[in-house]
């Protein structure tokens, strides 16, 4: 070998969850109809909930690919169906996950409603808009009420 480690292909791991106050403490994302790594119809784990069971048990990571659940794959399953599985999965869960590969980035897919990202997160959030035009409204009205009388005397 010339000292490079030489790549053995994604890793995959059985992990069984028990669910906790929190569910299983972990957010998905992913199926047919939402896409979350372009041209793969798979889930993924987005958010790993702290102090949840999935972070307590630590080995499940932001960007893995959950293969199956409970001995069902989760292969060509809308994003609700793969939801539904996970809800109705019981106390006990037993995961087969694909590992995202260290240093890297899933290809993310350009359609993806924010209603699919993980707590409703987006990458412009509704709140901040709503900030940002209320404060331009409060501005412009501030500023019309400030100079109103200077504008009535030059027309």
């Amino acid at each position: 070998m010339n000292g490079s480690a030489m790549y053995t292909g994604p890793i995959v791991l059985d992990i069984k969850l028990k669910r906790g106050p929190q569910g299983l403490g972990f957010n998905i994302v992913g199926g047919l109809d939402q896409q979350y790594v372009l041209n793969d119809s798979g889930i993924y784990v987005a958010k790993i909930k702290e102090n949840g069971a999935a972070a307590l048990d630590g080995r499940l990571q932001e960007g893995d690919k959950i293969l199956v659940i409970n001995g069902h794959k989760l292969e060509d399953l809308s994003h609700s169906a793969a939801v539904e599985l996970f809800t109705s999965a019981g106390e006990d869960v037993q995961l087969r996950v694909q590992q995202r590969v260290c240093g890297t980035t899933p290809t993310m897919a350009m359609n993806v409603p924010t209603s699919s990202r993980p707590d409703g997160d987006s990458s412009v959030s509704s709140l901040g808009i709503l900030v940002a035009v209320l404060g331009a409204a409060a501005a412009i009205t501030f500023l019309y009420m400030r100079f109103q009388p200077q504008l009535r005397r030059h027309f």
